[in-house]
């Protein structure tokens, strides 16, 4: 049965950093494309990055990018979402995602989900 365990999330201000992880549970994690969701109050889940299995290839929204830099450790089974120059707007519960072929940004490309963590920033 394949796990995703979200960690790292906390109250931080404007301005400052915060790095997110996700353990994952599963034999087929290096082959698998990996992404971060986020899902504010009131509003649909969104994209905010994407890495492919190899760690060669990386997709950001735009309205992360050159802020967030999403990473993965395959002897770990674990992906990263370090989070730099934190806006409130980037207040939300991130989702770790899993799996699949299709299209990074889409969320229905992705297998398997996390519980999600919060993260707040305060301004």
């Amino acid at each position: 049965q394949v796990q995703l365990v979200e960690s790292g999330g906390g109250l931080v201000q404007a301005g400052d950093s915060l790095r997110v992880s996700c353990a994952v549970s599963g034999r087929t994690f290096s082959s698998w494309t990996m992404a971060w969701f986020r899902q504010a109050l009131g509003k649909e889940r969104e994209f905010a990055a994407a890495i492919r299995g190899s760690g060669d290839n990386t997709y950001y929204a735009d309205s992360v990018k050159g802020r967030f830099t999403i990473s993965r450790d395959n002897a770990k089974t674990t992906v990263f979402l370090q989070m730099n120059s934190l806006k409130p707007e980037d207040t939300a519960v991130y989702y770790c995602a899993a799996g699949g072929l299709g299209i990074p940004a889409r969320p229905d490309t992705y297998l398997y989900w996390g519980q999600g963590t919060q993260v707040t920033v305060s301004s």
